[in-house]
């Protein structure tokens, strides 16, 4: 990866990732609302998708994706410092799933804290990680996106209930002596912020579709070459192309625009659904164990959702 004028930073040591057992597929719902495979798949790409049992939280589903991470990292938990969780369906706001999942993790005193940029929030915490590496504020970091979106959801609307699912994954980010995560490249657009929203405690997630698919579609192409330019790679030179697993829609047509002509494209909302933070996280851990990308090779990740908030960048795959 080349960026200028930076000298060293931050790169992703390991991922990992959890999923709850409980696999709904389209034919299940079918059974509970007026929709049916072939409707669900031709309008979001989904096939099936894992929903967490009621006594599972987003904490628990973080310390198990957290824990794996940090196994494969081969750190222990006394050489982490600062552990970020993404996460925007908390069940109550304190505390925070940060310090929860440390403790749980054995990590001593680390600093803590969440990131809510909904379905972007994983690469803002990304970037948060690498800079922090990056300025000698931390050593190591636990990155976690996790997301119970099952306990939001009116399982009678089909326009979110076929969409969005529950899991968790992480990343631990460390020092490196060449950069491996490049410049992330964020942004908002506060005047969409009431297409997806959820307006108070005893309300479900809303989401306008179109309007979401028009902005996705148009809006997040530059944004991902931008962060390709920022990393000094050409998107020739991608071996995957990682965004949020919003819509297969969604990610095909930003995967054509840029031009990732040789990268693998990870479509994991086929078998997990849309998981927020969780997605890209859970999206390559998998696309890992699969053998499907290999080490050392550049992924472009890109996350979008809620807000509406962006955030993408380069990384060099553990």
């Amino acid at each position: 990866m080349r960026i200028p004028d930076i000298a060293g930073g931050g790169r992703v040591l390991a991922f990992g990732h959890y999923q709850p057992p409980n696999v709904v597929t389209n034919d299940d719902l079918a059974k509970t609302m007026d929709t049916n495979d072939e409707w669900i798949q031709s309008r979001v790409g989904i096939k099936e998708r894992r929903v967490a049992p009621a006594e599972e939280s987003v904490e628990d589903m973080a310390t198990i994706a957290g824990g794996k991470a940090l196994a494969a990292s081969g750190l222990s938990p006394d050489e982490v410092d600062l552990v970020i969780v993404a996460t925007c369906t908390l069940e109550s706001q304190i505390p925070n799933a940060s310090a929860v999942v440390a403790h749980r993790l054995g990590i001593q005193s680390p600093g803590a804290f969440d990131v809510n940029a909904a379905c972007a929030g994983f690469c803002y915490a990304l970037g948060t990680a690498s800079a922090a590496v990056r300025a000698g504020s931390a050593r190591n970091v636990l990155v976690i996106g996790s997301e119970k979106l099952s306990q939001w959801l009116d399982w009678t609307d089909r326009s979110t209930a076929v969409i969005f699912a529950d899991g968790a994954g992480a990343a631990v980010v460390g020092p490196s002596e060449t950069p491996g995560i490049g410049p992330v490249v964020w942004g908002s657009a506060g005047d969409k912020s009431e297409a997806i929203a959820i307006k108070d405690r005893h309300d479900y997630l809303r989401q306008e579709g179109q309007t979401v698919f028009r902005w996705a579609t148009t809006a997040l192409a530059p944004v991902a070459l931008e962060a390709c330019a920022r990393a000094g790679v050409d998107p020739s030179e991608l071996a995957a192309f990682v965004p949020h697993q919003a819509n297969l829609r969604i990610i095909e047509a930003i995967a054509r625009k840029i031009g990732a002509d040789n990268a693998v494209i990870a479509r994991d909302i086929v078998t997990a659904g849309n998981t927020s933070a969780a997605s890209i996280p859970l999206a390559l851990s998998r696309m890992l164990e699969r053998g499907e990308v290999g080490s050392g090779g550049l992924a472009l990740v890109l996350g979008f959702g809620a807000g509406l908030t962006y955030a993408g960048q380069v990384i060099e795959i553990p």
